[in-house]
């Protein structure tokens, strides 16, 4: 089977999987970060919870997701691998910069943004199935309103269901996060590892390799295995950002988050909905923090991620446009 995999293929293939590993470290602070702030669990027994969860995750629920980022964007037929070369370097590269800057961005918006960019010049805006588009953006944008408004009423119920209640309660919220905390992480690797599978399984189609749109075991193994390593290294930075600069975490705010990222995440995979991890998060704890006092909220913080999020598609979408000229002309 080997001898039917070209050499640009096998490129593709690593690529994919080096942008799954990366997404790893990018979104494991948003998995482990309140349980971290929370002291409700030792980082590396929090990332090592994470990465297990991760890896199992995909072959739980599905492939709904994997099935909108490759076969339902773009047409196979009219993008070359060279398109999802441009596409994948591209958002790798946007992965690193954010990484080494701290900033907490989204790598769901990096692939996307990277592939319109590579496929509308590499095979013109006709190859763009603007349906599928269109469901991948509501999803995107539409999860961390979803997660904000969450955040804040489940926060609300919380509270008043546990009005009266003596500070040993904080025990009961550090111990109720290995049941969200899983919940969250399950969630998390059943949507993000799938928009690597959904790449992998598009190049395999536009390839000849498989005949219809279809994801093979070994691609959701080797998408679930690279993730959940990337999640076992941790982004310490970015854990930083999301477990303390919004405001102070405390045991009920990182149970009450991760519950709220859970519903909202899951809820979009089974739908096939790619959603931000980065986003959904982020909103949940500004929601969970404003449901608390929304003074205590650093909305600058805030502000600095979501200005991140304007710029990562059309900034990616351009790169991936430019790297696609570059190789045109080189190969």
């Amino acid at each position: 089977m080997l001898s039917t995999f070209s050499p640009i293929l096998i490129v593709v293939i690593v690529l994919a999987i080096i942008f799954d590993f990366l997404n790893g470290i990018h979104d494991s602070s948003n998995i482990v970060a309140t349980m971290i702030a929370s002291r409700a669990f030792n980082p590396r027994v929090a990332l090592g919870i994470t990465a297990i969860s991760h890896f199992i995750a995909p072959f739980l629920f599905g492939v709904a997701v994997a099935t909108t980022i490759g076969d339902e964007i773009v047409d196979a037929e009219a993008i070359s691998l060279t398109v999802l070369v441009a596409a994948l370097s591209s958002a790798i590269l946007w992965n690193l910069l954010t990484w080494a800057m701290g900033i907490p961005s989204s790598s769901s918006h990096a692939l996307i943004g990277g592939l319109m960019g590579a496929v509308t010049i590499g095979a013109g805006i006709g190859a763009i199935e603007l349906a599928g588009l269109k469901k991948v953006l509501i999803a995107l944008f539409t999860s961390p309103i979803f997660g904000l408004f969450l955040g804040y009423l489940f926060t609300k119920i919380i509270f008043f269901l546990a009005r009266g209640a003596s500070p040993k309660i904080n025990s009961f919220f550090r111990r109720s996060q290995m049941v969200s905390a899983i919940a969250l992480s399950l969630s998390h690797g059943t949507n993000d590892a799938q928009k690597t599978m959904g790449i992998i399984t598009l190049a395999l189609v536009s390839a000849g390799v498989i005949p219809a749109f279809e994801v093979p075991i070994w691609v959701i193994t080797i998408s679930a295995g690279a993730i959940a390593l990337g999640t076992a290294f941790g982004g310490w930075s970015l854990i930083k950002t999301l477990g303390g600069k919004f405001y102070k975490i405390r045991p009920v705010h990182a149970f009450s988050s991760q519950l709220t990222s859970a519903v909202v995440i899951l809820g979009a995979s089974v739908m096939g909905g790619p959603v931000s991890t980065t986003q959904v998060v982020s909103s949940s704890i500004m929601g969970v923090g404003s449901a608390d006092r929304v003074k205590m909220v650093r909305w600058g913080v805030a502000k600095d991620i979501a200005v991140a999020w304007v710029v990562t598609i059309p900034a990616t979408a351009i790169v991936a446009a430019g790297i696609y000229w570059i190789l045109e002309q080189v190969l």
